[in-house]
């Protein structure tokens, strides 16, 4: 009854003021919330760029954005948590308003342009708040440095020895500039230059794409990334387009748009991306996932992994204990005895 009554009210709230007290509640431990969470069963586990993973779901990074909460997060379920996205020097981002909640879509748009603390006061909280489970670590350019490699190299060597894996944003919105990244040759110096400071101490290195790069594009884009080693891909991060049938009155503000809409367009990407990746480099499916229909779907199109955020607004604390439990169901239902043993099932 608790968690409604404050799950309503957040709701009735600013969204980025109920973000902040989302934030202080699960870092005060203001309410027992893991002692309503299940253990995931060994079903959904599975290994993907070296690490075992207990639960194929994890929180997209947007909503810890300053590693302030990620050790909670684990106690819910959470298979993997990736904080960020955090750029070299603290950073106000957009100006507000610059989120806004479609409640009748199930989607939200931002305009936030990485805001968060900086490398120096984020690192130096998880020096002391060891991790308790699987960290990934979400980096980006400075506004004014948006197509800089340098600044992805610096907090690559900052993060390296603390993080399980570095996810490189390329993707959002938000930032002017970020996405040229798609350009192949662009992306194969990046990556070039990322490989040759990740070579001594090396770390599982994840690229974070884009829900509107072009059909015909995916092929030579997913060469460069089989070439340059990448060892996985984030499909995807948040959509300029996909407006049409959108109800809400702030479906025409400025910025990415994440939630349901995006369900049916990531889908699309992941099974394309699988046809030309499978079996060389794991796929992280985000996009409209609200339950285990909807994760079971991302799996069976291709992703290895899967992330969620907007649901986690509209669904509460609670979501990733109940899609592990009816992932689990699911693939026992199809007959399949690993979640492995169904990424893909589209494609083949």
């Amino acid at each position: 009854m608790i968690f409604d009554i404050i799950s309503s009210f957040l709701k009735k709230t600013d969204p980025e003021v109920a973000h902040s007290l989302a934030i202080k509640i699960l870092k005060n431990n203001f309410l027992p919330i893991n002692k309503f969470v299940k253990k995931p069963e060994k079903n959904i586990s599975s290994t993907n760029f070296g690490i075992k993973f207990t639960s194929p779901i994890g929180l997209a990074a947007g909503f810890d954005k300053n590693g302030e909460v990620y050790n909670d997060f684990f106690n819910l379920g959470f298979g993997s948590v990736e904080i960020g996205t955090i750029t070299p020097k603290p950073q106000f981002g957009n100006s507000k308003p610059r989120v806004f909640r479609l409640s009748e879509d199930r989607a939200i748009i931002n305009r936030l342009g990485f805001p968060n603390d900086g490398v120096e006061i984020i690192k130096n909280r998880l020096i002391n708040n060891k991790p308790q489970g699987i960290l990934g670590i979400n980096v980006g350019p400075n506004k004014e440095n948006s197509e800089k490699i340098e600044d992805y190299i610096n907090l690559l060597n900052e993060f390296k020895e603390i993080a399980n894996y570095i996810t490189i944003n390329i993707s959002s919105p938000n930032t002017e500039g970020l996405r040229n990244f798609h350009n192949i040759e662009k992306l194969k110096k990046l990556l070039l230059e990322i490989n040759n400071a990740n070579k001594i101490n090396k770390i599982p290195i994840l690229i974070k794409i884009s829900p509107d790069l072009k059909e015909e594009a995916i092929e030579d884009f997913c060469q460069v990334l089989v070439e340059q080693r990448v060892d996985g891909i984030i499909l995807t991060n948040t959509t300029n387009t996909n407006r049409g049938n959108l109800i809400n009155i702030n479906k025409t503000e400025k910025g990415g748009l994440s939630g349901f809409p995006l369900f049916k367009l990531s889908n699309e990407k992941i099974k394309t991306f699988y046809k030309f990746i499978a079996g060389k480099l794991p796929i992280i499916g985000v996009g409209g996932i609200f339950d285990g229909e909807t994760a079971y779907e991302k799996i069976k199109c291709g992703a290895s992994l899967l992330q969620l955020y907007t649901s986690l607004v509209f669904e509460g604390p609670f979501i990733a204990s109940k899609i592990n439990q009816e992932l689990s169901y699911y693939l026992k239902k199809d007959g399949f005895e690993n979640i492995s043993d169904a990424v893909g099932i589209y494609n083949k």
